[in-house]
């Protein structure tokens, strides 16, 4: 089954009582967002993971400050490591998946100063600059045995690359996929083109995928050296493009639906959390109005409101066909993230207004 199909069900809700009551540090020596942070975490570790789960979860963990969970997790993902470079690849994988993880191991890599670790970075990032599948204009192709650029392409080599200090190469696998899924007139993204093709194969706007984009894009802009200013401002204008194109179909509740101008697909958790993120990064960045503060409050406080009292965020695009509502562990690792960057958004005076 294509993990990005769509169809459309009714969102399950999760319970949201007991958040509070875990093992571990007394409740009232943590902030809510640090409660939560340890609850998603705990549920994130008990599932199995594929390379892209294993690389945004790393990811995860670095927002968390979790040293000692990402070297644990780099080193799981290069037992699953191929012969092409890929890690953490327990089936047959995408081209592009693993480099989620990319900044994570490599962060890893420099902590520990291990060779085994610093040769699979190496390798992972030898697969993206050199060898991994892509069209003539040199945008990197989400799958194998086809060139497909897919919206979740945004968060896996544009971060890796720009915290490898490869920003040039980094800015152009942007453009590239700006270039062929982003709709102007909904200021949205669509998800899957093909380019062999020359056409959609998937033209409808995923929530998810517009917000790995915002997520990546939020991600990027942070590994941007001072003197990139200009980057840094086309890259906040296209952040706020995709907030504010989300916005005009926002629930009342706070969320979203799956496919985001779709009424009858399924209510859906982890847009929310993935535009919270992108917007508190932007917030404690200077690159986004503190005005736009708010709104990350009422996406968080709607994401919160589905974790169940086992620390799992329920109603996300669910695990494993991504077709339904459910948990997964992007949607642990972005509740982590969510919090972690709302922490940082409201401790600090805002940048600008």
């Amino acid at each position: 089954m294509n993990r990005r199909s769509f169809l459309y069900g009714a969102a399950s809700l999760g319970a949201r009582e007991a958040v509070g009551q875990t093992a571990g540090a007394p409740a009232a020596q943590e902030s809510e967002s640090q409660q939560r942070m340890r609850k998603a975490t705990q549920a994130g570790m008990a599932m199995q993971r594929r390379d892209w789960e294993q690389g945004i979860f790393s990811q995860a963990m670095i927002e968390a400050d979790k040293r000692e969970a990402v070297i644990l997790l780099t080193k799981a993902a290069i037992v699953q490591r191929v012969r092409d470079g890929r890690l953490a690849v327990v089936v047959s994988g995408s081209a592009t998946d693993p480099a989620m993880g990319g900044e994570a191991y490599a962060r890893a890599a420099e902590w520990t100063a291990d060779p085994q670790i610093q040769q699979a970075v190496q390798g992972l990032l030898d697969w993206i600059r050199k060898t991994a599948p892509r069209a003539a204009d040199g945008v990197l192709s989400h799958v194998l045995g086809g060139i497909e650029m897919w919206s979740d392409g945004f968060n896996c080599a544009p971060p890796f690359l720009a915290a490898m200090g490869f920003y040039d190469e980094a800015l152009a696998q942007i453009e590239g996929y700006r270039k062929r899924l982003w709709d102007p007139g909904k200021k949205l993204l669509s998800h899957i083109w093909d380019d062999a093709k020359q056409q959609f194969k998937d033209k409808n706007f995923w929530g998810g995928g517009n917000g790995w984009a915002a997520a990546g894009l939020a991600r990027v802009i942070r590994r941007l050296p001072p003197e990139r200013s200009e980057d840094r401002a086309h890259l906040a204008a296209f952040v706020k493009d995709i907030v504010d194109g989300a916005a005009a179909y926002q629930r009342p509740d706070g969320l979203f639906h799956d496919v985001v101008d779709h009424p009858d697909a399924f209510v859906e958790t982890n847009l929310a959390q993935m535009l919270a993120f992108a917007v508190y990064e932007g917030v404690s960045g200077g690159w986004l109005p503190a005005s736009y503060l708010a709104r990350a409050d009422r996406m968080r406080d709607a994401a919160r409101a589905k974790m169940d009292a086992f620390g799992y965020v329920q109603g996300v695009c669910g695990a494993p066909g991504f077709n339904r509502p459910g948990t997964s562990t992007e949607g642990q690792s972005f509740c982590i993230m969510m919090e972690a960057a709302g922490e940082k958004a409201h401790s600090r005076p805002p940048a600008h207004a």
